[in-house]
């Protein structure tokens, strides 16, 4: 009689301990499991982006951004790209004068400096690509332009862009680093206004970035100059402060930084940060 009791007793414990070993294999499981299922979510969890992103953009960056922001609403449905291009200086002074934006991309530290200097962007601008002066002439370049001295030939029309926009003080620095004066028939207010000019043979030459020589095609000629080297001009992008989508304006900065935006830069003449 007491043998067959400590034999049930001993029968009770052992399946209890085996209960007690399929509850915590068990409670194991359905923990890894929502673990699982936790990271999942949270790998996935990207917000989808909507709506216009503004971007505030020197003239020059015209062409290789318009591809860009194509690219960008490609890559997320539901999102524009509007782009206001123009002389630094102004959209610098449109920005700070409470134009809505999202992102400013200038053609020097020195414009840029205008919106960070009271405090309109959010963190620090970061170069993405640099430029370098280059002469457009009109095709063919009949008056045998080849060099930044030759711009100061007697009867020649040249253009410039004004001094306060990034190519204008660009071309200054380049024409006090040869020691030449030089007086246009006219300053543009930005680096396409001058290019136009040439395009439309309204001027025989006009000191431009090659990125807008190139862009131009077989509308103008082209014509390289030591002095260049002296003036290259850093461009700078940022975020800014109250930007109605600083989301996808994040985004598009991103891809402008990415090696696939670099691709689109390189590809229209910039030079590598």
């Amino acid at each position: 009689m007491t043998r067959s009791v400590h034999r049930t007793r001993r029968t009770l414990r052992l399946a209890g301990a085996g209960a007690a070993a399929l509850l915590a294999l068990s409670a194991c499981s359905s923990s890894s499991d929502t673990t699982g299922t936790s990271t999942g979510r949270d790998t996935s969890a990207s917000p989808k982006l909507s709506g216009t992103v503004t971007v505030f953009a020197a003239a020059s960056l015209k062409e290789s951004f318009t591809a860009l922001g194509e690219k960008f609403e490609d890559r997320h449905p539901g999102t524009k790209v509007s782009f206001n291009f123009g002389g630094s200086d102004t959209l610098a002074a449109n920005i700070t004068g409470g134009a809505p934006a999202d992102v400013f991309a200038a053609a020097s530290p020195k414009t840029m400096a205008l919106v960070t200097g009271k405090e309109g962007t959010a963190g620090t601008p970061a170069t993405f690509v640099r430029n370098r002066l280059e002469i457009a002439t009109v095709p063919g370049n009949p008056h045998q332009v080849a060099s930044l001295k030759d711009l100061t030939k007697s009867g020649l029309k040249v253009v410039l862009c004004d001094r306060t926009v990034p190519c204008g003080a660009a071309a200054q620095k380049a024409l006090d680093a040869g020691r030449l004066k030089l007086t246009p028939v006219s300053y543009e207010q930005d680096v396409k206004g001058a290019l136009t000019k040439v395009e439309l043979k309204e001027a025989d030459a006009a000191v431009v970035y090659r990125t807008d020589v190139r862009a131009a095609g077989d509308k103008v000629a082209g014509v390289e100059f030591p002095e260049a080297a002296e003036a290259v001009n850093d461009y700078p992008i940022a975020l800014l402060k109250n930007a109605p989508n600083a989301e996808a304006a994040k985004a598009f900065i991103a891809l402008v930084r990415s090696a696939e935006g670099q691709k689109v830069l390189s590809a229209a003449g910039f030079l590598k940060p």
